[in-house]
């Protein structure tokens, strides 16, 4: 076997343990499950007769929101996770295994993947049962769905820097906390950004995750795209690329420690 099919193999070994170690941590399975929910119903039937979406139901205008929101909260789990495993010395037990070391960082990401789509499945059903409806075609629902697993996926490996840089999983989780509800408040998720103050209208318009929102309504929902789908595609690939590389650089950083 190849270096690069040894590398694939231990990624996909990583994956699974990663994978397994939810059902023995119920706080995890209720973070990217139970609280997703939760924010769609509290948003559906407590602030949905008080915020106006002209020409749109607002559990349809709603949903595309929640659901990139909890793709960037599903990066939690990667930030608790990886600093548990630092804190318990684990990273250090693979160091000294005939493994790739981009197997630990790939592997974390890659079961995010999955824990994504199902937090995604989770979230489209209760949407379906509470009133949610699509407007366009297959493909471009399941081409939705694609884009929410590559933002999810970028916005792991921004939570792989985050707990690296972290002393523990708490403050990551905090640290996480700053850096994602600013920009997913301050954006086109919960409330029509005319709506807004001048100043916070033009943050939210330039907001690279009102971009990202814009771009599954379209996909879903068939309003005007612009170039919303692409640019959301590109800053998705964009995050991915940059902090990949920055959580890299940071875990041999903290495995030559």
């Amino acid at each position: 076997m190849s270096a690069l099919g040894y590398a694939a193999a231990d990624t996909f070994v990583i994956a699974r343990r990663n994978l397994l170690r939810i059902p023995r941590q119920p706080d995890l399975l209720i973070s990217f499950t139970v609280q997703p929910i939760m924010f769609l119903l509290l948003f559906a039937y407590v602030f949905g007769g008080a915020i106006k979406t002209p020409g749109m139901d607002y559990k349809d205008f709603l949903l595309p929101g929640i659901v990139a929101q909890s793709m960037t909260f599903g990066g939690f789990v990667t930030a608790i996770g990886l600093s548990d495993d630092l804190r318990k010395g684990l990273i250090d037990r693979f160091r000294s295994l005939p493994m790739s070391r981009a197997a630990v960082l790939a592997g974390r990401t890659l079961a995010d993947v999955f824990t994504n789509l199902v937090q995604l499945t989770l979230m489209v059903v209760v949407g379906l049962l509470i009133g949610f409806s699509f407007h366009t075609s297959a493909p471009k629902v399941i081409a939705g769905i694609l884009l929410m697993l590559l933002f999810g996926y970028a916005f792991s490996w921004v939570f792989a820097f985050v707990a690296l840089r972290s002393s523990s999983a708490e403050s990551a989780q905090a640290l996480g906390f700053v850096v994602v509800f600013p920009i997913t408040f301050a954006s086109s998720a919960f409330v029509p950004t005319g709506s807004m103050p001048d100043w916070l209208k033009a943050f939210a318009d330039n907001n690279p995750f009102t971009t990202v929102v814009d771009a599954l309504r379209s996909l879903w929902l068939g309003t005007p795209a612009g170039n919303d789908v692409w640019g959301a595609a590109a800053w998705s690939v964009g995050i991915v690329v940059v902090f990949s590389a920055l959580a890299v650089s940071g875990y041999r950083r903290a495995v030559a420690k």
